[in-house]
């Protein structure tokens, strides 16, 4: 059984780096004050070009908390292989400061 993912979690996959990026800006604007990237294997690069293109074009208080690197083990068609993976945790600073 699949568990679900945090309402702050973005997979990215095989659509366009702007509509994570945008995800991302939806979230930050509806209150969240971390926004996490998760992607696999070749969409990985997808999930840094999102986190660079929202904190450098379009919410530049946005600051990158964590990131994450690990590998999972995927079984398909009885064949195990291990694909790397990555997490990219972005923050907005807390208002209070300001």
């Amino acid at each position: 059984m699949v568990e679900p993912q945090p309402t702050n979690v973005i997979l990215v996959g095989r659509k366009d780096v702007m509509n994570y990026v945008l995800a991302a800006i939806r979230l930050f604007n509806d209150g969240a004050s971390e926004v996490v990237f998760k992607a696999r294997g070749t969409n990985i690069c997808k999930a840094v070009d999102a986190a660079e293109n929202l904190r450098n074009l379009f919410m530049k208080d946005v600051i990158v908390k964590k990131v994450n690197i690990y590998s999972e083990e995927l079984e398909r068609n009885g064949k195990k292989r291990r694909v790397s993976a990555i997490e990219i945790t972005l923050a907005k600073p807390s208002q209070e400061k300001q």
